[in-house]
Formats: structure tokens, C-alpha cells, sequence
């Protein structure tokens, strides 16, 4: 058999390059220069260019062209035609750009759980052993009921007596705070609520923002998910708990001890991060021996007027923060809220007849919506910016 080795063709004297902001043409200097290279002239305002054009609006909707460059990959929310180097956009949102990986943030996406998130669910299936949750994710999670605390926190075996009371616990449009603990190959995820800081909601208000997979003003990770909120104005204190899932709950703070027993103190053990309540015989029992039927109450407690008036606050900022896209978390809904107090304080001191005449119109002070709700908005990121 013969081989024919052939001669390689010479390279192409004609150079392509790509130079942002420049019109004029590259004239490369003459060749013959002592040292063998070769300068490049460029005019003053124009510089190399190594990315490609990319797309240079700030909103990306289904099936626009992103880039045709083949050196960039695709990533989430973009997808390539059969032939061709192009990229298109499969959801609308912004283009996000890491390394040579392009991928489109959604404006608005359903939840994706992941193992450890701190969620906020509401009770849409009572079946025979186990509820099903809504998430806001894509599937239904599931919560076991041998996953709960029962009451008189009694550790057994779930028996038939527990699954014919099961709607005794939990029941459809119940909310609850709970944990992911594992997630299935379909993508749903599993609930436990095997703590006192986890279990029914009660004494507060509901509101859905966007959730991690969601685009601006979402809740986002962050190391405390559930705070208390010292209020102002003799409000006392207020719980706030942001869901990863994007669901909140802002209720009246009520102590866990009270529940199991109103004449003992909690005491926290800094380094077993557990609570324990003292008996009479002096020795500690953990808190979720003493678990009782109250936690699985659906009666809501009485809450001051007061303490209305400042979880009212409470979702007026968070929502605030929500419509100007701000991400939701501890930090910024707390410099929010510090922002109302400021200036439901300046408009007292406006209201110099003290009988609700002032600019913002008396008790419509403490409405945050439209131009109120963007000053508050706009002292909280100038806030956080100071710090910074």
C-alpha cells in the first residue's frame, strides 16, 4: 500500500481581529524590521477585545439569541439548535456569565429543595401514612408521619390508632415549619418535624415571595433563617421565620416552655446547643419529652393590638423588599424595618396636632406601599451600603 504525504499549506496572511470601538482599520508595520516583529497600531480610544459580542439586554426572553460564538457553553436556562454554534435563552431572565458558562437566572422559578433547607409549607393531602406538602417546588414533599413529634413526646412505633387520628395533627390548609431531610430520585423531597423549633403555624401571617430559584427579591440562604424581632412602640417581640421556598411567616413570639408548662424556666446549654427544663427533682429533661397536644392546636392565641400593628410592619417591609427586588433575608429585612420606625417617627414629629393630620395621613403612616414603601426600601440598601 502507498502513502502520499502532501505539503502543508502555508497559513493565511489575512488577520481577523476583533476590536471593540474602533473604526478605523489595523495596519500592521512593515515586516522587515531588525528584530522580526510586528507592531499593531491602534487609535487611542480602542483596546482588545477578547470576549465575544454578547447579548446586551438586561432581560432575556424565551428564545432569544444570546450569543453565536462557539468558545462560550451553555448552562441553565439556555439550549443550542441541532446545527450551528448559537445559543438561545429557554426563560426569561438575566444573563449570567461564569468563566466561559453562560446561564440565564429566572425571574421567576420553582423552588429546588435541597437537603438541611428550613421550609415553610402548606398541608394539601392528608393520606393514610403520611401528608403531602406544597413547597412551591415542582412535586408535593412528603412528611412521614413517623417524622413528627407526637404528643407527650412518646418514642414508638406509629401504631393504626396514630394514622386514624392523623388528621388530629396536621390537616388540609395547616401551615408548618419543617426541615428537608432527604430528597428522592423524582426530585420531591421528605419532611421531618422532629424538633420544638419545627411543627404548625399559628398567631401570624402568611406571604409568598420568590424562592432561591427565583430572580431578584427572593429569600435567600443565610445562617438564620427564623429570628426574633424586638419591636418598637411597646409591640414586644415578633417571630420571623423566611422559608428557603420563598413562603414567610411573621407571628406573635410564643415560648415553647409555656406550652409544657408554665410554671418552669428553659435554661440553654451553650454547648449541647439543647434546651432542658428543670423538675422538681432537680434533674434535667430534654424539652421534647414534654411535647404535649398544645403544639397541634389550630386555635389562635390573643394577640395586643400593638403587636398586630408591628407584624403588620413586618410584611409591609418584607413586601416591599420583594417589589424592588432586594434579596430577603435577616440583615436586610431588620435595616427595613429600622427604616419604618425612622420614618413613621419623622412623621410624628410633623403631626405637631398629634390628632392624625400629619403628611402621611394619621394611621396611614404605617402602610409601606408605593412611594412610602420605595423611601424604605431605598434607607435599608443605603444602610447596608455604609457598613459595607
Amino acid at each position: 500500500m502507498v502513502f502520499t504525504i502532501l505539503p502543508l499549506d502555508p497559513p493565511s496572511q489575512s488577520y481577523d481581529y476583533n476590536v471593540s470601538d474602533v473604526s478605523a482599520p489595523v495596519s500592521p508595520a512593515p515586516a522587515n524590521e531588525a528584530n522580526g516583529d510586528i507592531d499593531l497600531e491602534l487609535p487611542d480610544a480602542g483596546r482588545w477585545s477578547k470576549r465575544p459580542k454578547l447579548s446586551n439586554a438586561a432581560v432575556v426572553t424565551p428564545g432569544q439569541t444570546v450569543t453565536e460564538d462557539a468558545q462560550w457553553m451553555r448552562g441553565h436556562g439556555t439550549y443550542a439548535p441541532l446545527a450551528g454554534s448559537v445559543i438561545l435563552a429557554s426563560v426569561a431572565g438575566t444573563l449570567q456569565k461564569t468563566n466561559k458558562l453562560l446561564s440565564i437566572w429566572p425571574l421567576r422559578a420553582r423552588y429546588t429543595p435541597e437537603i438541611g433547607d428550613l421550609v415553610v409549607g402548606r398541608i394539601v393531602e392528608v393520606q393514610t401514612k403520611r401528608w403531602k406538602v406544597d413547597l412551591s417546588a415542582p412535586l408535593l414533599a412528603h412528611l412521614p408521619l413517623s417524622a413528627i413529634n407526637l404528643p407527650g413526646g412518646i418514642l414508638r412505633r406509629r401504631t393504626t390508632t396514630d394514622e386514624l387520628a392523623i388528621r388530629t395533627f396536621f390537616s388540609e390548609g395547616d401551615l408548618l415549619v419543617a426541615e428537608v431531610q432527604s430528597i428522592h430520585q423524582d426530585g420531591s423531597a421528605s419532611l421531618h418535624t422532629r424538633s420544638l423549633k419545627y411543627g404548625k403555624l399559628r398567631n401570624g401571617v402568611f406571604l409568598a415571595v420568590s424562592g432561591t430559584g427565583g430572580g431578584g427579591g427572593r429569600v435567600v440562604r443565610a445562617r438564620r433563617q427564623v429570628w426574633t424581632v424586638s419591636t418598637g412602640n411597646g409591640g414586644g417581640d415578633v417571630d420571623v421565620v423566611l422559608g428557603v421556598n420563598g413562603y414567610i411567616w411573621i407571628c406573635a413570639h410564643s415560648s415553647t416552655a409555656a406550652a409544657s408548662s408554665a410554671s418552669t424556666e428553659p435554661t440553654t446549654n451553650t454547648n449541647t446547643h439543647s434546651t432542658t427544663v428543670p423538675t422538681s427533682h432537680g434533674l434535667p429533661t430534654r424539652l421534647e419529652d414534654s411535647v404535649s397536644s398544645a403544639i397541634f392546636s389550630n386555635r389562635n392565641d390573643f394577640i395586643a393590638p400593638a403587636t398586630r400593628r408591628e407584624i403588620a410592619r413586618l410584611v409591609g417591609c418584607v413586601r416591599a423588599l420583594a417589589r424592588a427586588g432586594v434579596r430577603v433575608d435577616e440583615e436586610m429585612v431588620m435595616r427595613a424595618y429600622e427604616a419604618a420606625l425612622d420614618l413613621a417617627d419623622a412623621d410624628d414629629e410633623d403631626d405637631e396636632d398629634g390628632d392624625g393630620g400629619g403628611p402621611a395621613g394619621g394611621n396611614g403612616r404605617d402602610y409601606l406601599d408605593g412611594e412610602r414603601g420605595t423611601r424604605v426600601v431605598a434607607m435599608a440598601v443605603r444602610a447596608a451600603r455604609s457598613e459595607i
